[in-house]
């Protein structure tokens, strides 16, 4: 019996829904992987000058370019930092900002948001953090630089990404999903690792502020405060309470984030009704009058009409697409800049079969494979998972290689556990090492592997 005109318009309209939730998942995902990708290649430029520039004759004015102090003064309290303080703890506030806010999407409408699928990239993440941490500690054990263990533990996703991209269309769209979201819980991971591990001391008069901030922050979310003016003075005030507190003061970025409303205040499905009363509306108004853009009343059509399409924008949504550019092309490129400039000598090169640098190095290629393949494997076979469709344990084992790429996250926990010691040097060099070693390991396992599905590991 074949099926009437009505049950086709519901077999339809069934597909045409379920494609809509797909776009809804995919296309942020889309669009941010090309942003992740092309800034990878700013990034690594950035990176590579720096390098240039500190083993170059003007060495000297790199280094002193870092030093340079800058103050804001208010009233009679001044805040004076040198260049890269300001970029390590101001600008990267933005930095976790943004990834607070994805953090936050994926866990609510992306790949983290079903738990059978966001079974397989926690776990993994899980596994590629424990194993490295390990590992260094197992070179470092009561050791003066025991406390670099969570140094080889993050994976830098603009570097990943574009190394996965780079292999186009013989990677499944789901592989590249899989590592942006392992990616994401490894920098929820090392957040926690920073809030919790990497403080000296806290001032409980900088908590107290921080408390007085997030009781803000809660109450603007729940009155439904939009606009971004209000989140950036809050998170200001965040920032300076983390500053006083003697935590990490780009933490702040990430807690903010969290407040971000994810809420539409009017429907999807009722925006189209509500542009078509706006344009019947401008159409009757030129009927009556002569067309005039600067007429108030067309005016405030026009307005309402983009009032209407703002509040059926989450403002999660729209900050992400805010602050993305800027993260990707000024705020990374400038860390890369004035935190990858490690002058290469004898005596670093000398320092690389230490414990120190062999604990990175081999935490960054091997551990995260290791770790992120064995939990994969261990979560698939116990059915709590399912590989990524289209995917393949050789390409799954390659992607884990990609994650070995900790430059951003690594560099700048690196900092925090050796900032003014001849450690800091030692661990920089490292990381570069060991994050291209698992970059180059990684692609040559994706460039020979095939596109179809094994039945286990191979």
């Amino acid at each position: 019996m074949n099926p009437g005109p009505l049950a086709h318009e519901e077999e339809l309209l069934g597909r045409t829904k379920a494609e809509h939730a797909g776009d809804r998942v995919l296309r942020p995902f889309q669009l941010f992987e090309q942003q992740q990708a092309s800034g990878g290649l700013v990034l690594l430029g950035f990176a590579m000058l720096a390098l240039a520039w500190a083993n170059s004759p003007w060495a000297g004015a790199y280094e002193q370019m870092l030093g340079v102090p800058l103050g804001i003064s208010l009233g009679d309290q001044v805040l004076r930092l040198d260049l890269r303080h300001w970029i390590n703890d101001g600008l990267m506030a933005i930095f976790f900002f943004g990834v607070g806010l994805e953090i936050k999407r994926e866990f609510l409408v992306g790949e983290l948001a079903e738990r059978r699928k966001a079974m397989l990239p926690i776990v993994a993440a899980v596994g590629g953090m424990v194993v490295p941490a390990l590992i260094y500690a197992g070179f470092n054990f009561d050791g003066a630089g025991a406390r670099g263990w969570g140094i080889p533990m993050a994976t830098d996703i603009a570097f990943a990404l574009g190394a996965l991209t780079v292999l186009g269309s013989r990677i499944p769209e789901a592989l590249k999903v899989f590592l942006v979201a392992l990616a994401i819980v490894d920098d929820l991971g090392a957040l926690l690792v920073i809030a919790i591990f990497y403080t000296a001391s806290i001032e409980w008069r900088g908590v107290a502020v921080i408390a007085a901030v997030l009781l803000a922050l809660w109450l603007a979310n729940r009155m439904g405060a939009r606009r971004g003016s209000i989140y950036l003075l809050l998170g200001l005030g965040l920032w300076a309470g983390f500053y006083m507190s003697g935590l990490h003061a780009t933490l702040a970025g990430v807690l903010t984030a969290l407040f971000v409303p994810a809420r539409v205040n009017i429907v999807p499905d009722a925006l189209p009704q509500v542009i078509h009363r706006g344009a019947d509306d401008i159409e009757a108004q030129a009927l009556d009058n002569e067309p005039d853009a600067m007429d108030p009343d067309r005016v405030a059509i026009i307005g309402a009409i983009a009032g209407n399409l703002d509040a059926a924008t989450a403002p999660l949504q729209r900050f992400e697409h805010s602050v993305q550019p800027w993260v990707t092309y000024g705020i990374l490129p400038a860390f890369g800049l004035f935190n990858a400039g490690v002058a290469i000598d004898a005596t670093v090169l000398g320092t690389l079969s230490t414990a120190v640098p062999l604990g990175i190095m081999v935490g960054l290629v091997l551990g995260k494979s290791v770790g992120i393949g064995l939990a994969s494997w261990l979560a698939v076979k116990t059915g709590l998972a399912e590989l990524p469709q289209g995917a393949t344990w050789r390409q799954l084992i390659g992607t884990a290689f990609l994650a070995g790429i900790g430059f951003t996250m690594a560099l700048f926990i690196s900092g925090l556990a050796f900032h003014g010691t001849h450690f800091e040097r030692e661990a920089q060099l490292a990381i570069l090492i060991g994050s291209l070693l698992a970059a180059a390991v990684g692609i040559a396992i994706l460039r020979t592997s095939k596109a179809t599905q094994a039945p286990g590991p191979e």
